[in-house]
């Protein structure tokens, strides 16, 4: 396993990041815990140290998995970068969801006491806050972070506009700054490159992507449009004739390498300026093995260009306006 700084900062992650999404009850694709310390126990072995999950993953149980996985691995505290979310909703009455004061104070308990440890390492906003003052979430975070209960603070889809205007204020304030961006970024869906993935970049931002395989596309065992490409989270994305483009050149590039699609879907992810670590998510210990196995492979200049090419501009996926924003808290009161 390759190591790299965090962002800017001085901590160093695993090149991989595993995502906590899948461990929980909340879905039928969803891991119990027996299925999820199985996962696990492949990453540990393999040298990643990296973990991402948020509190509204399963209402928590996410976190809790996560945390009891790695009592029982033994893993030292010092030796894993333990990364949590806030802002769902984890109930349907007032101030349970948000970037309020009152919401971060009560979540950043909560979710420790759920993880077993007195601190994450990397604490961030799950979404932006249309209803709360950028100026309270910073005194909020800047809180955890001087209390003790977090040592870096990140933040994940939003415009780059807003996240602008949070590195700005943070400066201007002297408050904690943003280490880590975790925006949706990948071969199908490229749109970060506009603004995001820059404004990163100079401001000293570390990308750790979420979908990085476009929910399984990139894998390459199933269509664009199908039944099965538009299940779950995808059924809005990934839909386009350009997209089934996308896979069919990935496919023809992993076959001239010998390498799988999903190897090298991650590796061209690892070859982009700014990109700490994917997160990727598994179901299965040996999914992980074409992440593992994309630490290590380098694309040509003629490759990535060739995987580049079919790429179609689209719309958003993953930040929200106003009015998406509250369809989507309404959808997440529902679940909580």
């Amino acid at each position: 396993m390759d190591f790299v700084r965090m962002g800017s900062t001085g901590t160093q992650v695993s090149r991989i990041c595993l995502g906590c999404m899948s461990f929980g009850d909340q879905a039928d694709w969803m891991l119990g815990e027996a299925d999820s310390l199985a996962i696990m126990r492949k990453a540990v072995e393999a040298g990643i140290n990296f973990f991402d999950t948020a509190d509204s993953y399963s209402r928590g149980r996410s976190e809790e998995i996560l945390g009891r996985s790695l009592k029982d691995l033994a893993v030292p505290r010092d030796e894993t970068v333990i990364a949590t979310k806030v802002f769902n909703y984890m109930g349907r009455g007032p101030n349970r969801g948000g970037l309020s004061k009152k919401h971060i104070a009560q979540s950043i308990d909560a979710s420790l006491k759920r993880l077993g440890t007195d601190h994450v390492d990397l604490y961030q906003i799950h979404r932006f806050d249309y209803d709360t003052p950028i100026e309270e979430t910073l005194e909020a975070l800047d809180d955890v972070v001087k209390a003790g209960k977090a040592l870096y603070i990140g933040a994940s889809s939003m415009f780059a506009y807003q996240f602008a205007r949070y590195l700005h204020l943070a400066d201007q304030s002297g408050r904690a700054r943003f280490a880590m961006m975790q925006n949706h970024y990948n071969l199908a869906y490229r749109e970060e490159e506009r603004e995001m993935n820059p404004l990163c970049l100079e401001e000293g931002v570390g990308l750790m992507p979420w979908s990085p395989l476009a929910g399984g596309l990139l894998a390459g065992n199933r269509e664009a449009g199908t039944k099965r490409a538009r299940s779950g989270m995808n059924r809005d994305r990934y839909n386009r004739p350009a997209d089934q483009a996308v896979v069919d050149t990935l496919k023809r590039v992993a076959t001239a390498r010998g390498e799988t699609p999903a190897q090298v879907a991650l590796a061209w992810l690892l070859s982009k300026p700014a990109v700490t670590a994917p997160i990727v998510g598994v179901t299965r210990p040996d999914q992980l093995d074409d992440a593992l196995r994309a630490v290590g492979s380098t694309l040509s200049a003629e490759e990535i260009a060739a995987l580049e090419a079919p790429y179609e501009p689209q719309g958003l996926i993953g930040s929200f306006t106003p009015a998406e924003m509250a369809i989507h808290q309404e959808r997440m009161r529902g679940i909580a």
